[in-house]
């Protein structure tokens, strides 16, 4: 049953000024974490704002949302300083009293790829994983960051994101050079989606599955945002398949 209340504190994880998360939790005892990570291309221009009705939502259905900020390309992010601070953000929820036996991260279109990344950071020199991912959904994510350097998503992205054009050589922060992961992912993908094309999320289950991980396609009626309307059919979805993992 929904939450009728929950409560919300911002938490630095760092001294930088996007450092930061913001926490809400449900009356009740949670049924586990959901770490949210917003989209927008990597790019400063936008922010958690995108999150926060996400993390409304999902206290309401008895989750611990924690709506994680981070350095952005234009104001200090990219490679290594965006994943640096997702995986720090994601381990401070070690600091904040909660039971972590469960904890998903839920990202949109860019947030998407740093959601399934996060998963599997583990396995990478530089990025202890302190807090383990259980799981991950991906909300028409950024999964193929070689096939999105050839496609020119976001005019250019990854290429702000990584310094140079998308190859083999980075694998340690590309999903679909990474599969298999060793936790369910989930890629929800609007089917009219026409920023990130399905073809993304397609390829890594694909992938995925083809080299034994755990991996499903969900598609959505939609376009690349009705996955971030959490008054949408989509979203019931997505919060059916949190009902499956906790």
């Amino acid at each position: 049953m929904p939450a009728s209340t929950s409560r919300e504190s911002r938490v630095a994880y760092g001294d930088d000024p996007s450092q930061f998360g913001e926490l809400t939790l449900p009356t009740a005892t949670p049924r586990g974490v959901v770490v949210v990570i917003h989209g927008g291309f990597w790019k400063a221009a936008y922010d958690l704002d995108l999150g926060r009705p996400l993390a409304a939502s999902l206290a309401e259905q008895g989750w611990a949302a924690w709506n994680l900020e981070y350095r952005r390309v234009g104001n200090g992010g990219g490679r290594p300083q965006t994943f640096d601070d997702v995986s720090a953000g994601i381990d401070k929820l070690a600091d904040l009293g909660l039971d972590l036996t469960t904890v998903v991260t839920l990202g949109h279109s860019a947030g998407g790829h740093l959601a399934v990344w996060a998963a599997g950071r583990g396995r990478y020199d530089g990025w202890p994983s302190r807090v383990p991912v259980t799981a991950a959904i991906s909300q028409a994510g950024v999964l193929d960051l070689v096939g999105a350097t050839e496609l020119g998503l976001g005019g250019g992205a990854v290429e702000a994101l990584l310094g140079h054009r998308a190859g083999p050589a980075d694998e340690d922060v590309d999903p679909l050079q990474q599969v298999p992961l060793g936790v369910p992912v989930f890629c929800v993908h609007g089917v009219d989606d026409g920023i990130v094309p399905i073809r993304q999320s397609q390829d890594y289950v694909d992938a995925a599955l083809a080299a034994g991980g755990g991996a499903e396609l969900v598609e959505v009626d939609g376009d690349h945002f009705v996955v971030i309307d959490p008054g949408s059919a989509a979203w019931r979805t997505q919060l059916g398949i949190l009902d499956r993992l906790g």
